[in-house]
């Protein structure tokens, strides 16, 4: 009876270790099989990651080529020799920034007047022209959206207005030289403002910034010479990249939240 009892017991707890046993064996593979899903799923993403990386990087690389070009071509064309690099700097007071592909005219004004003179007439009827040759070339075309005359102004005015007058003063003063030089270079008689007209219209503006971007010397003080100026500035279509990034990033956290 005993013996028979302690037969039962024995079984029972067999039996019982048994069932744990292959809990255990079954929660192992439950264990496994999310380890393996979560490697994969690591995996994948790492991948989309590498993918979305790559194409933001070409993104990035073809604006940056096309901002390269760009300033390759306009040295060559003002720089590209002694006799180009004189006139551009010399004679014409010009400066070309590689980092905001602008074309600046140091003083091309007289002070507190916006009429065109006619010196600066005459490097208009030279520049523009040219100008515009390379900005219509079809690798850059399309990758342009927007020219920007930009006048600017010294900080002063005369000592009977307040800062904020002399800021407004300067910037309809600014605003006006800006204008007179788009509709100047618009009335140019050359073949390629004429055959560019519709598009050289549609994306050239005329921007006053009065004395909002100052010209200041090694010791941080204002240049006045030097902040009145006249800039021609390409801006290319880095809006569309920023756009075609953000949608791109807009895929990768869909997609994590997907994973």
């Amino acid at each position: 009876m005993l013996e028979n009892l302690l037969g039962t017991k024995e079984q029972e707890t067999e039996e019982h270790w048994v069932s744990i046993s292959d809990v255990m064996a079954g929660l192992m593979v439950i264990f496994l099989f999310i380890s393996i899903s979560y490697m994969l799923n690591v995996r994948l993403k790492a991948n989309e990651i590498i993918v979305y990386k790559n194409e933001v990087e070409e993104l990035l690389d073809a604006y940056k080529n096309l901002q390269a070009a760009l300033y390759k071509e306009l040295q060559s064309e003002f720089e590209g020799n002694i006799t180009k690099k004189t006139q551009f700097r010399t004679t014409w007071r010009g400066y070309l920034d590689m980092e905001t592909l602008s074309i600046r005219f140091k003083k091309p004004f007289i002070q507190g007047d916006a009429t065109v003179p006619n010196a600066f007439k005459s490097v208009l009827r030279d520049f523009f022209p040219r100008y515009v040759a390379i900005l219509t070339k079809p690798e850059y075309k399309d990758g342009i959206a927007e020219i920007r005359i930009e006048g600017h102004t010294s900080g002063e005015w005369n000592r009977e207005v307040t800062f904020d007058e002399a800021y407004f003063k300067n910037m309809e003063l600014s605003q006006n030289r800006a204008r007179n030089v788009l509709r100047y270079v618009l009335g140019i008689k050359h073949p390629k403002i004429t055959w560019n007209k519709e598009w050289i219209k549609k994306n050239l503006t005329a921007n006053g910034l009065s004395s909002s971007q100052l010209i200041l010397s090694s010791s941080g003080q204002e240049n006045r010479a030097e902040s009145r100026r006249v800039e021609f500035r390409v801006v290319t279509k880095s809006e569309k990249l920023i756009k075609e990034i953000e949608e791109l990033m807009k895929r990768f956290n869909k997609s994590e939240v997907v994973n």
